[in-house]
């Protein structure tokens, strides 16, 4: 009898056969989120998932083998018998959202599993959830396994096509195991859709489309027409994410629009969608109350009282005292229907009806720092837009545009403007030792200047400014250029006026250095802000979910930079970007601010974005391999070219590091089929206005990889967080950052220029943005300008466990500590006080590029992502 059980033990019969072992049991956790009870009246559908659980409707799993293939199902990997999660019954949804875990237990034979490499997940009650992860204890032969989820669970009811996760390993396509191969394919297969179709949000589909839904062909006003962006030569643009939504009734080219009390409607893909701590409500609430209740509110409050801030006291009261809102149906509304932390982000109040807003950074420490020169140029560098100003190589500064369309647009800034300003040097010699800088908002505005000062109240110029590097390494402004087109037509050239700093007249100079404010801002945030940031990154998000699977080692590095992107996109296009939206209302291009995005776009290179690149192309920096990072910046004190470089490399030698782990030769990149695909795709469909451009990366060895997916980091994360997040910081305070002007330069001779004479401010915030546009508009970025509580910074990872290579985690582990020695360095920096740009006259530490930070209004912190 003792020979039996020892023979039983050992797996043999007692003639020496093997035998079958008993069935096993794995215990495994899942981790997941209910919808919150409060949310989306959701309360009567969490009884009902309780009911569904004891008519035997429960979530069910089945592991998925890694090793055996069923002959009898095209030898995919084998599924376990369905196990279900326990428990579920006892626990309600929470009244605040969290993670709930739930046991689960699956039968185990080495036969039919061995290696469970994926799980297929059923959800059958009426309810979807936050599936966070599965993880297996004591697997025979492998200890633990997790397979990371994050993603949502629609009920089998709505979605019929099964869940399929995989573990946290990662393989190249050619490496993954043979009975996974068409689970893998097969979930590739269903994010890409049919392209045919509305779709919903359960459908989870990616696909792209064209920026057709601008405008409301159906309301009736011929002056909301919008062109359709992408598609055209006329109109390129990157593409965006479909809806599927039906055509217009009256334009069946332009896809119909979401009314704004849907707009939390609008189809992203579900995972794409802001997490329940984003709370994509507050967000989604405080912009409708910023257009459909405080517009209209302020509208009438401007039109009683009058849309002049008649003193710079009177702007400053915004901040000092507020502003009393009258009371109206709208307003009341607003406090019934709007949560008070809502109004609170927005109004600033307790409940009183005054607009107040915080006192922005730049007139903190000083009401009239502002205005100095010194300010005015140091912004270049280290202000909302350090991404323009460049070396002067030529002068005069000759125009690109076509001269048989536009005339002569060279400019007429001559060497006498500037030599008594220049310490000795003639204009060649300052040119010659790197002494001469321009912002140049000539050529990008001059083609719209035209339509846009007269069919729009706005009447703004084309600027070119002059500045000089002094011996501290501060830029002084020597001439404003303004440029309008002639009178008589575009092919008569450009009329150029051009101004230089007093002891000419302060008033004019202030005027001046306005219209080039204007310019900036407008570029700022149509172009270096929302097109090279939100609008490029959206087709690398599109791509990368339709082409590369979870399992990829390059989805892993890329997906957290995508968070939340597509859905800040879309909720853009029903508020922001839209025809008669926010950006028009407040910018100075008004109708054409969309148009003239896409303009630049012609110009746009995926290439010239990273870093390094658009430093050498404006010539701020030129090669030098004894410098750090083989640059020598022509500016040393270049906030925004320092500190990024710093986080450049420590991208760069992340993506380096990580990427060497998957390949090791540049046969393994061009042999990837997924990379390849995605790569094509992605040129030649999500950008697909510029598939023909030479500059694309071929994606054929292992350094244009690296440079690649460093240039997506960098633009998803920092460059972003460079243009988006000192919004409030610069341009909260108007007369500093005015977005429109609304008069001309007087001119010698007129009423307009006596009136000048006698009240110089009053006429200054005359010409620039008026009182309606300015409450708006600052109530706008303070929104945009602030972190929520769920941000991941770079160099955080909002998953545990998210891959099972070491290697992987070691390198990802450096890559955050070379972040933390950057955020030591920045503050070393801004310590100096021999770096004047680095806080200027405003006293503001350059803190942009800062990687982490606090919640709220910081202006500070680099978020993985575009996320707001």
């Amino acid at each position: 009898m003792q020979s039996i059980i020892d023979a039983l033990s050992a797996g043999h019969d007692d003639n020496g056969g093997q035998i079958n072992i008993a069935k096993r049991e794995i215990k495994g956790t899942v981790v997941l989120m209910k919808k919150n009870v409060l949310e989306f009246n959701d309360f009567n559908a969490s009884i009902v998932d309780r009911f569904d659980e004891l008519l035997g409707r429960g979530v069910s799993l089945q592991l998925i083998s890694s090793v055996h293939g069923d002959p009898q199902n095209g030898n995919k990997g084998k599924l376990g018998k369905a196990a279900y999660l326990e428990n579920w019954i006892p626990t309600i949804a929470p009244l605040k959202t969290g993670e709930t875990a739930y046991d689960v237990t699956f039968e185990w034979e080495e036969e039919e599993i061995g290696v469970p490499g994926g799980f297929v997940i059923k959800n059958n009650h009426h309810n979807e959830f936050f599936l966070k992860s599965l993880t297996l204890e004591d697997v025979p032969g492998e200890g633990r396994i997790h397979f990371p989820c994050n993603s949502w669970v629609y009920p089998a009811k709505r979605y019929a096509k099964d869940r399929v996760f995989f573990t946290n390993k990662s393989y190249l396509p050619h490496e993954m195991p043979l009975p996974l191969v068409k689970y893998r394919e097969e979930e590739l297969v269903g994010l890409r859709g049919n392209g045919q179709g509305e779709l919903r949000e359960w459908d989870r589909v990616y696909d792209y489309a064209c920026y057709n839904d601008l405008w409301d062909p159906d309301d009736g006003d011929a002056d909301n027409a919008r062109p359709t962006l992408g598609g055209s030569a006329e109109y390129p643009y990157p593409r965006w994410g479909r809806t599927g939504r039906p055509p217009s009734k009256s334009d069946p080219k332009v896809e119909s629009r979401l009314p704004l009390l849907m707009s939390l409607d609008i189809y992203v893909p579900r995972d794409e969608r802001f997490g329940h701590l984003k709370m994509s409500d507050f967000l989604l609430n405080g912009l409708k109350a910023i257009v459909q209740i405080v517009k209209p509110e302020l509208e009438a409050l401007c039109s009683e009282d009058g849309n002049e801030f008649d003193s710079f006291d009177d702007a400053l009261k915004l901040y000092d005292g507020g502003v009393k809102l009258p009371r109206g149906p709208t307003l009341d509304n607003l406090w019934k229907d709007i949560p008070l932390d809502i109004i609170n982000l927005i109004f600033h109040t307790d409940g009183e009806r005054i607009l107040k807003y915080p006192l922005p950074e730049v007139i903190k420490e000083s009401r009239t720092a502002w205005r100095t020169d010194e300010e005015f140029a140091r912004e270049m560098l280290a202000g909302l837009n350090p991404v323009v100003i460049s070396i002067l190589q030529e002068f005069p500064p000759r125009s690109k545009l076509d001269a048989k369309v536009y005339g002569n647009q060279d400019s007429s800034i001559s060497e006498e403007h500037l030599r008594h300003q220049l310490n000795g040097l003639t204009v060649a010699e300052a040119i010659k030792t790197n002494k001469l800088f321009i912002l140049d908002h000539h050529d990008t505005i001059m083609p719209y200047l035209r339509r846009i000062n007269d069919n729009t109240t706005s009447k703004a110029y084309a600027t070119r400014t002059i500045l000089y590097l002094q011996n501290d390494d501060t830029l002084k402004p020597l001439a404003i250029e303004l440029s309008l087109p002639h009178p008589d037509g575009d092919q008569f050239g450009a009329i150029n006026k051009v101004y230089t700093p007093p002891p000419a007249d302060q008033i004019i100079w202030q005027l001046a250095k306005a219209y080039v404010a204007v310019n900036d801002s407008g570029y700022h945030e149509l172009i270096s802000h929302f097109l090279h940031t939100h609008a490029v990154i959206e087709p690398f998000v599109i791509a990368t979910n339709r082409q590369l699977s979870v399992v990829h080692p390059i989805f892993k590095l890329l997906h957290p930079h995508f968070r939340d992107t597509m859905n800040i996109n879309a909720l853009g296009r029903q508020v922001l970007i839209n025809g008669g939206g926010l950006m028009e209302f407040t910018l100075y291009p008004a109708k054409y601010c969309m148009e003239f995005s896409s303009s630049l776009y012609k110009h746009w290179n995926f290439t010239e974005q990273a870093l390094p690149q658009d430093l050498k192309k404006r010539g701020m920096a030129v090669p030098d391999p004894v410098s750090k990072h083989g640059l020598r910046l022509l500016i040393k004190d270049y906030p925004y070219a320092v500190d990024g470089l710093d986080i450049w490399s420590a991208i760069r030698n992340w993506v380096a590091n990580y990427t060497s782990l998957y390949y090791k030769t540049d046969d393994a990149i061009r042999s990837d089929v997924e990379l390849q695909t995605w790569w094509k795709e992605l040129v030649e469909v999500g950008h697909a206005d510029k598939r023909d451009e030479p500059w694309w990366p071929k994606m054929r060895n292992r350094d244009e990889l690296i440079e690649s997916c460093t240039t997506v980091i960098w633009i998803a994360s920092a460059l972003h967080a460079a243009t988006n997040f000192g919004q409030y910081t610069y341009a909260g305070y108007m007369p500093n950052r005015p977005t429109i002007s609304r008069r001309f330069m007087p001119e010698e001779g007129t009423l307009e220029f006596e009136e000048m004479r006698e009240n110089p401010d009053r006429v200054f915030l005359r010409t620039i943005t008026a009182r309606l546009q300015t409450l708006l508009g600052i109530s706008l970025i303070e929104l945009l300008s602030t972190h929520s509580s769920d941000e991941f910074y770079l160099g955080q990872r909002d998953t545990a466990g998210w891959t099972a290579e070491l290697e992987a985690e070691a390198a990802f582990e450096r890559f955050g500590k070379a972040l933390t020695e950057v955020e030591e360095r920045i503050v070393e920096r801004n310590g100096e006080e021999n770096l004047r740009n680095r806080y200027g006259a405003v006293k503001i530490p350059y803190t942009l590029l800062f990687p982490t930070s606090e919640v709220g209004r910081t202006g500070k912190g680099i978020p993985n992502s575009i996320t707001i």
